[in-house]
């Protein structure tokens, strides 16, 4: 078995032969042309997942996650972060963290220590999350459900279907039309389980993983696998009789490709796994924020009230927010990017973009009426660890750069900050004095 080749983002892929690092690796003709391909069905949808850099390698943009090729080169993709150390394993760990709370997933169930202890590529660690929670769930028992069928025998069962007996051809007035309902497991939720299973049970590499799902498949082996996901998990319940089931849930939207990552479209799917890595991000510092919000405040995310502009009687251009926080009459408009900055390059305006303030000032002029503040939340790093001195669009209009302390798990905020108000939160001296990033 060839071993999967990692990178993390913004890395180039060659069709030359280099030595394999996390910012250059090398990929055979049929892959290379392959992910062209797949680059340009995600153009069709409006995003960039490579580019072109010459006529034999590929640069990677910021997409983290792992994806499988037909000709079974298998590429593993961590975000960039971390600069020093052991940037593979911290990749990884720092990955599963971020997915862990953009799904809302149990800690309970995948705590801290089991997500450092399973250093293997994201979709086996995935795999080895549903199988768990499957087997749990079928040594507690798969639900069964009443299904109605009409069919034709030759002895009364159930009910007679009166009209349609009525409407036999001569000479077939011996057999009956019957309905009456049959006990069995095939429902919505069991079809979404078998289909993720047989997905897991041909992509898995690893032994321990393999040898669970062959096991689980011998005992779900009657059950029909989904022929339509999406109408499958909009019929999924959600009550009492099936609370056992919901732990299992965010795996196989996972592994069916119903949450976050973007689907990998055409005959071959593989086991494919891809999330943008700005959206990760958003979600992560969303979930925290939620957690730390005090109770008289609240969080909306991607509020849409606002647009920009009116035309014709009717709203243009849609203003949404990442975040937008209220605690009373008071209203904060947080933004997130996924993009390194550098506190201390003031001449090149810390690696800010004039986009983002052009978007930021709309914002506060829409939902804040031009009074109040607003943030830019980034991820935090050696060059970036503490907030920049605020930017003033106005006398009473300002903006923060934030970092986000990703393994610390803290946002770093300015004592002069009035959002500090409302977020529960550690002195930001403290944590700058206790913390270590590697990156």
């Amino acid at each position: 078995m060839s071993k999967p080749i990692v990178i993390r983002e913004y890395a180039r892929l060659t069709t030359e032969q280099v030595e394999n690092t996390l910012d250059l690796a090398h990929v055979s003709a049929s892959a290379f042309e392959w992910l062209c391909e797949l680059s340009a069905q995600f153009s069709r949808n409006g995003a960039r997942l490579l580019q072109l850099d010459g006529k034999r390698a590929l640069k990677w943009d910021s997409y983290v996650g792992g994806l499988e090729t037909p000709c079974g080169t298998r590429i593993e993709i961590v975000p960039k972060h971390h600069e020093e150390g052991d940037c593979l394993q911290e990749g990884r760990q720092l990955l599963r963290k971020l997915i862990q709370r953009a799904l809302n997933l149990d800690s309970r169930k995948t705590s801290v220590a089991s997500i450092e202890l399973f250093d293997a590529p994201l979709s086996e660690w995935v795999i080895a999350q549903f199988l768990t929670e499957l087997d749990l769930l079928v040594k507690r028992g798969v639900r069964f459900d009443y299904q109605r069928v009409e069919e034709e025998q030759r002895f009364l069962r159930g009910q007679l279907n009166v009209v349609a007996q009525m409407r036999q051809r001569p000479g077939r007035q011996h057999y009956f039309q019957i309905r009456h309902d049959v006990f069995q497991p095939d429902r919505a939720e069991n079809r979404l389980l078998k289909l993720a299973l047989e997905q897991v049970a041909k992509s898995t590499k690893d032994a321990t993983n393999w040898r669970l799902a062959n096991e689980l498949r011998a005992m779900l082996g009657e059950l029909p696998a989904s022929r339509q996901i999406a109408l499958d998990f909009r019929a999924w319940s959600s009550d009492r009789l099936m609370a056992h089931y919901q732990a299992v849930k965010p795996w196989c939207e996972l592994i069916l490709n119903q949450q976050m990552p973007m689907a990998v479209s055409g005959e071959w799917r593989g086991m494919s796994m891809l999330f943008p890595m700005e959206r990760l991000f958003e979600r992560y510092v969303e979930g925290w924020l939620r957690g730390r919000l005090e109770p008289e405040a609240r969080l909306k995310a991607q509020a849409s009230r606002h647009s920009l502009c009116r035309h014709a009687g009717s709203d243009m251009f849609r203003l949404q927010p990442d975040l937008l926080v209220e605690k009373g009459a008071q209203v904060w408009v947080l933004d997130t990017k996924w993009k390194k900055l550098d506190g201390g390059d003031r001449a090149n305006k810390y690696g800010l973009s004039q986009g983002d303030f052009y978007q930021l000032f709309a914002y506060g002029n829409k939902y804040l009426g031009g009074k109040g503040e607003l943030a830019l939340i980034y991820p935090r790093t050696r060059r970036f660890d503490r907030p920049l001195l605020p930017f003033d669009f106005s006398p009473e209009l300002r903006l923060w750069a934030l970092p986000f302390d990703l393994d610390a798990d803290t946002l770093l905020v300015d004592d002069e900050m009035q959002l500090t108000d409302c977020i529960k939160v550690a002195a930001a001296a403290a944590v700058l004095d206790q913390a270590v990033i590697p990156g």
